[in-house]
């Protein structure tokens, strides 16, 4: 199992800034649009590494940010992973150019029209309800979402396609 944080950064303009993820090779997350974030490192909470992560993959310094939940990803083909997920909406510094993807800015209201994994499509909505603190449980087969639990309970399909 692994640990993992994902930041999503709001400028004044109410734009996310995202990270599309086309120059790694072998990467799960190759051609999606995602947040910025990643893997802990030995003794890192996840603030620490959200604040790293953000750093390194953007050249920003985080001042404003809130931990808004965990998501716990299980798959058949990846593992399981607890991503500790972020929102911020202060930072200072110079975007730089990210070694995993291009960084851009886009508006939330067009996040959903991007190539996305499904199950961020759920937490994505949940941020956007401004959702206390929750977890969700998000099991995949392959890329297919299977199923989604949030805060306990299995959402149901109709639920479901509500956040999708």
């Amino acid at each position: 199992m692994k640990n993992t944080t994902l930041i999503y950064i709001e400028n004044a303009r109410g734009e996310y800034l995202m990270l599309h993820r086309t120059k790694k090779e072998n990467d799960m997350n190759r051609d999606k649009w995602i947040g910025i974030g990643g893997k802990f490192e030995q003794g890192e909470s996840p603030e620490e590494c959200a604040l790293r992560e953000t750093l390194e993959e953007t050249g920003l310094t985080l001042t404003d940010y809130r931990y808004r939940g965990i998501v716990t990803f299980v798959s058949n083909e990846w593992g399981t992973e607890y991503m500790h997920l972020f929102t911020a909406t202060g930072y200072e510094g110079t975007l730089i150019e990210c070694d995993e993807g291009e960084l851009a800015w886009i508006a939330k209201e067009k996040l959903l029209s991007l190539t996305l994994w499904a199950g961020d499509r759920v937490f994505l909505r949940l941020l956007e309800q401004e959702r206390p603190f929750f977890s969700l449980k998000l099991r995949y087969a392959g890329e297919t979402l299977c199923e989604a639990v949030l805060d306990g309970v299995a959402l149901s399909e109709a639920e479901l396609r509500k956040f999708l």
